[in-house]
């Protein structure tokens, strides 16, 4: 059975079929015996890329674009390790980096990261900086 974003909302009562954890475990296995059993466990409380695609899919069928986008941003970030998702909130904060930096990071999250919409995203966001003043002037600037 396919996907539709504008029927299968909320997937997870319309859909549990669809919604599982990032081990594999199906929602319907998102239990307290099984956190208990040891068959769930914490990162099994993440949403996986596909899930978050598919609610992307919803809010964009909803007429929600700004929400899908994020969702979207969301999906690509899900395979992000944490270390690496905090460098980049610590990356964005206002007059933490330079343009280059941003720029590097935008390119890191391209290529090495397979996020593009997350690049685009944090190029939007050096260009805002930088018409705004919020870059760091050097390494120097950096608190």
């Amino acid at each position: 059975m396919s996907f539709d974003p504008a029927r299968d909302y909320p997937l997870g009562s319309e859909r549990p079929d669809l919604v599982h954890t990032p081990s594999g475990l199906p929602l319907g296995e998102v239990t307290l015996d099984s956190l208990r059993s040891g068959r769930l466990a914490a990162g099994d409380m993440r949403a996986t890329q596909e899930t978050l695609r598919r609610q992307s899919a919803v809010a964009l069928a909803a007429g929600r674009p700004q929400l899908a986008e994020n969702l979207a941003r969301a999906a690509e970030l899900a395979a992000v390790p944490d270390e690496t998702l905090l460098e980049i909130y610590t990356a964005l904060r206002p007059r933490r980096s330079t343009g280059a930096e941003l720029d590097d990071w935008a390119e890191r999250l391209e290529t090495g990261l397979a996020a593009p919409l997350t690049a685009a995203f944090v190029r939007e966001a050096r260009e805002a900086y930088a018409a705004r003043g919020l870059l760091a002037r050097s390494e120097h600037a950096k608190v």
